[in-house]
């Protein structure tokens, strides 16, 4: 059994898009079922990781053919089959109306007894939008929407009856039922970059989520968040970080380089989904300047190294304010396991649970 836990928390990207990285990893088919899904969340629960992120599309990045689970229904299918990690579920606010929504993120907190959390993103795939007749606004005008989408799923989250006339929507006296039993309120986490983000995650949000990249520039992006007004408990803050971690730094490297020519190979892939990408989006605008495998920032947050590397460099982003870790690998379940038996001892002091050799 594990001993008390310490230091940072760990979470692990859903597979329900079916892979994180190469689509044609030779010890990794393509795979985006719930059977995969299922068994993949049910094992990190069991060696002890803290949270799953399972990220929301409609229409997948790589083509309306490819296979991507949904979210929402695999949340709820997930909250009941665990019984101790966190699921926070993506939402893009344009897909679904505000009281619908917190209808559907109260019922699954009620499902999972306290442990769901929602993962708000702005949007930044164009043929989501585009071809389904939503649209996309432009960039800081979705922030206005998301804001006042926010606002009022917060409210309906905190069981108060609510009244809002914005530009967007029009409530009068709303309120749901049930609400949480076990606390106040389901954990809302946002996403984004770009200064309305920022905004958005101080004033509405529990967490914010940064994108991995070099550890100077996650703290100036700490302190930027951390010095806006803020009302609430302090913001927490998570990192995702694709993740190679080895016995020695040279074995690390060695992959990374078979990672990187699997990735050349397709770069015509990478470029078509580029071209289908809101031009005003941050991430990707960093994903230019710190290239990487894996996605929304990836190996370029550093974890890439021997075990006492790694370990070193996550200790190091906990010290200046992170606090969960949202990790990706390749192939994913192997990897997962790996890092859950050579990082977690040293990284929070806990030995791996039973089962997991």
């Amino acid at each position: 059994m594990s001993t008390l836990r310490t230091g940072p928390r760990f979470g692990v990207w859903s597979m329900n898009p079916g892979t994180w990285a190469s689509s044609r990893h030779p010890d990794d088919p393509f795979d985006a079922s719930w059977k995969r899904v299922r068994a993949q969340i049910l094992r990190a629960e069991q060696l002890g990781y803290d949270a799953t992120l399972i990220a929301q599309h409609t229409l997948a990045p790589k083509g309306d053919d490819t296979p991507y689970l949904d979210a929402w229904s695999s949340a709820a299918a997930l909250a009941a089959l665990t019984s101790r990690i966190e699921i926070i579920t993506a939402i893009k606010p344009p897909l679904c109306h505000p009281v619908v929504l917190a209808k559907q993120a109260l019922g699954i907190e009620e499902i999972s007894g306290g442990r769901f959390a929602i993962n708000i993103v702005n949007g930044w795939f164009k043929p989501e939008l585009e071809k389904t007749g939503i649209g996309l606004r432009e960039h800081d005008e979705r922030y206005v929407y998301g804001t006042e989408w926010l606002s009022v799923v917060r409210s309906l989250f905190e069981n108060r009856r609510t009244t809002f006339h914005g530009k967007y929507f029009h409530l009068d006296d709303v309120g749901l039922s049930p609400r949480s039993g076990t606390r106040k309120r389901p954990t809302i986490y946002v996403g984004g970059e770009s200064d309305p983000a920022r905004d958005l995650a101080a004033a509405l949000g529990d967490v914010w989520f940064i994108n991995g990249q070099p550890i100077d520039e996650v703290r100036r992006l700490i302190a930027s968040v951390r010095e806006r007004p803020r009302t609430d408990a302090p913001i927490r803050f998570g990192l995702s970080a694709y993740v190679i971690a080895r016995p020695s730094e040279g074995e690390a490297q060695e992959e990374l380089r078979v990672a990187w020519e699997r990735a050349n190979r397709e770069r015509g892939e990478l470029a078509d989904l580029y071209a289908k990408v809101d031009p005003k989006a941050v991430m990707f605008h960093t994903a230019v300047k710190f290239p990487h495998i894996g996605t929304n920032g990836g190996t370029a947050a550093g974890l890439v190294g021997s075990y006492e590397q790694v370990a070193e460099r996550i200790a190091a982003f906990h010290e200046i304010g992170v606090d969960l870790f949202m990790l990706q690998f390749q192939p994913f379940e192997a990897e997962m396991e790996r890092f859950a038996r050579e990082l977690f001892p040293r990284v929070r002091g806990e030995t791996l649970l039973a089962g997991a050799a």
